[in-house]
């Protein structure tokens, strides 16, 4: 039987564990997670282990980046299977902090980001997300002091971020942007896809598919307005409630209107009955 990792849920043992951890100088890579840990992650772990000698992953529910009327109560957790799955990939510490430990009684310190955090993209929809993302993301890069640190390009936006925070504080990590991994029928893998009933998979795999069309009609010089225009409507006619499907500039997320401002990256989020999902492809 594999052994669990070590799993500590306290800063100052985190900090013991990660000093350990340095020994000879070894690298640390971090792969934050709100667990629920899916092949998507473990892709994450795999690439950690690739960049560094010693891997960390943090399993923390955020509740500041959950509005009021968000999932966060319902938001799947299974610690146990979690670490069957960092055990099997050889993962050296896991830092588990619970609610108490991230924002104790008093806590009064919020990082608020501008620049990509305020592209009109995710954050015309979650006004709070990006905020809560930003200090939660800071607290771990600062707790786990990683040489590098592994985000997936799924959450693009928040990869954008995420690395604009690391560069403006002078945080000494690198940040890893790592492919988005699909399910067979092209369905971004997502914890979240657990919501989602046998149908609605089938149904919710059309959006890569639509979103691949689109970027090759980009790719092949059509009007970048008429290409979102149509394809917009084909995503709302398999049953879809779009928030948004846009094309975007790769690194600094503003908005495009020929193939020349590139190079492009196509974002959508969209509602499939209760579930809402996020997906985007290279131009």
């Amino acid at each position: 039987m594999t052994q669990h990792p070590r799993v500590v849920s306290n800063v100052p043992a985190l900090r013991r564990a990660i000093d350990a951890l340095r020994r000879g100088r070894a690298t640390v890579a971090l792969v934050p997670t709100m667990g629920a840990l899916h092949k998507g992650h473990l892709a994450l772990v795999r690439q950690a282990r690739r960049r560094a000698k010693r891997v960390v992953v943090s399993i923390f529910v955020n509740p500041t980046q959950f509005a009021p009327n968000e999932d966060f109560g319902s938001y799947p957790r299974d610690l146990k299977q979690d670490l069957t799955a960092l055990a099997e990939a050889n993962v050296d510490l896991v830092w588990a902090p619970n609610v108490k430990t991230m924002y104790p009684d008093g806590f009064a310190t919020r990082i608020v980001p501008e620049g990509p955090a305020k592209a009109g993209l995710e954050d015309a929809f979650r006004p709070h997300f990006f905020g809560g993302v930003a200090t939660v993301v800071t607290k771990l890069l600062v707790q786990c002091s990683p040489d590098i640190a592994i985000f997936g390009e799924k959450d693009y936006q928040q990869l954008k971020v995420i690395s604009r925070i690391a560069t403006d504080l002078d945080l000494p990590v690198k940040i890893v942007g790592a492919p988005i991994v699909r399910e067979t029928n092209g369905l971004a893998m997502s914890s979240r896809n657990a919501y989602l009933s046998e149908a609605q998979r089938e149904v919710a795999a059309s959006l890569h598919r639509v979103l691949k069309d689109c970027a090759r009609r980009i790719a092949g010089k059509e009007h970048i307005a008429r290409v979102l225009d149509e394809c917009s409507a084909d995503i709302e006619s398999v049953g879809f409630t779009l928030d948004y499907l846009e094309a975007r500039h790769a690194d600094s997320l503003a908005k495009v209107e020929s193939i020349k401002d590139g190079p492009i990256r196509l974002l959508v989020a969209a509602r499939l009955g209760a579930t809402r999902l996020i997906d985007n492809v290279a131009v």
